[in-house]
């Protein structure tokens, strides 16, 4: 069970910091987050707006 556990927090790890790339975010923070949240990091990252060049 515990492994099944680690493995969800490390693939929403790798989601989450793939998905900061794609808006042009801090993929370090946001695979952090992943490792920390779990699944609720990747709703929050699909959540907040893509960044803007300016």
């Amino acid at each position: 069970m515990l492994l099944i556990l680690a493995l969800v927090f490390l693939a929403s790890m790798v989601t989450c910091h793939i998905l900061a790339v794609r808006q042009g975010r801090n993929p370090v923070f946001w695979g952090a987050l992943g490792a920390i949240f779990g699944p609720v990091a990747i709703i929050a990252v699909l959540a907040s707006n893509p960044e803007t060049k300016k």
